[in-house]
């Protein structure tokens, strides 16, 4: 039997409103740019068009930066897909920044320069350079056991596309892309937010996976700006019953005081939203919390006092490949968290496949 928040009536989480839209001449020259800020006009933002393509008048603090969206054009080595293991063959970019307000945002060690959403505007160039790369790539294109999947491209290593599909659109136009692309090509994208319906109807014939990010309810006062998790397994049970492929994004993994009851409840939650949909493909992607000394600077001053644990003397130092150091938890809890979270899926949801565990 559904939970309540499962079958009571949706109330969708408040779509997030810029206040100031910036767009450049190149960007506006572009139809799907000139719609972005129609659609922000109609939301009220304010709509300043730029004088030329350089980005001027930035915010400077975190509060206006999180409040401002700029339309602007993708340069080509912007446009250009990147290899991303372990979870995709490639990446390519629709948009960079985030509406949310995660105390544990991991944009926060990747993005230069204040946390404004950045939306791309010639979406034609960028959707242009993925075919070429047709049954290239190192994760599904050449490995046995994905090789079902295709040739994966995800559209969220910078973004929560679906948090601002209402402005942009963008998130529509490639799932319909990849719809008509017949190919072994498969489109990925994670999601915190829940405002699924536009995509429900959408062509996209199996060939997009929606991969909704989860955590234990222990975390949530770390996600700020966010659908609570009973809105996400909402509109993952709609986007299943869609015909969608689904996923599970459970990250960022923390040490909670009570974590393996924590994030048992929530896979049984993850069960439950799921019972009687149509047999699916479901995947399931666990994800440790980790961070580096840069992110942890920025983190703390965007969310002074937030209380997530970010102290080195409790981690592990590893060095990432490219050389950089990373705070990971300590080998014997990785051991036991994976063991336990890896126990959990078998047990609520023996159909899934745990992609990986990092």
């Amino acid at each position: 039997m559904l939970s309540e928040a499962l079958t009571a009536p949706a109330r969708l989480h408040p779509p997030w409103k810029p206040k100031r839209l910036l767009i450049t001449p190149s960007a506006l020259s572009w139809p799907h740019g000139a719609a972005m800020a129609g659609r922000a006009a109609a939301l009220g933002a304010e709509v300043v068009r730029l004088k030329a393509d350089r980005l001027a008048g930035l915010p400077d603090t975190y509060r206006d930066a999180k409040s401002t969206m700029a339309v602007v054009v993708a340069s080509p080595s912007r446009r250009k897909p990147q290899p991303i293991p372990p979870s995709a063959d490639w990446s390519f970019d629709l948009a960079e920044g985030c509406p949310a307000h995660c105390a544990y945002c991991y944009l926060a060690g990747s993005l230069a320069g204040p946390p404004i959403i950045r939306a791309y505007a010639n979406l034609p160039e960028i959707l242009d350079a993925l075919p070429p790369l047709l049954g290239q790539g190192q994760v599904t294109s050449r490995n046995a056991a994905r090789a079902a999947e295709g040739t994966t491209f995800e559209a969220s290593c910078y973004t929560d596309p679906l948090g601002i599909e209402h402005i942009t659109g963008s998130l529509a136009e490639t799932i319909q892309f990849f719809g008509a692309w017949d190919a072994e090509a498969q489109l990925r994208f994670t999601t915190k937010y829940d405002a699924i319906e536009p995509l429900l109807d959408l062509p996209s014939n199996g060939r997009t996976r929606i991969r909704f990010s989860v955590n234990a309810r222990g975390t949530e006062r770390f996600e700020g700006g966010a659908p609570r998790v009973p809105n996400r397994l909402r509109a993952m049970r709609e986007a299943a019953m869609a015909g969608y492929r689904i996923g599970l994004t459970i990250a960022p993994i923390l040490n909670l005081p009570d974590w393996p009851s924590a994030y048992d409840a929530l896979l049984a939650d993850c069960a439950a939203a799921l019972r009687d949909t149509p047999e699916i493909d479901l995947t399931v992607e666990l994800i440790t919390h980790r961070f580096t000394e840069g992110s942890r600077e920025v983190l703390q001053g965007w969310h002074p006092g937030s209380g997530l644990e970010m102290d080195p003397a409790q981690r592990s130092r590893k060095l990432t490949k490219f050389g950089s150091a990373k705070y990971v938890f300590p080998k014997a809890l990785m051991a036991e968290l994976r063991a336990r979270l890896e126990e959990s899926v078998a047990r609520h949801l023996p159909q899934a496949r745990v992609l990986y565990f990092t």
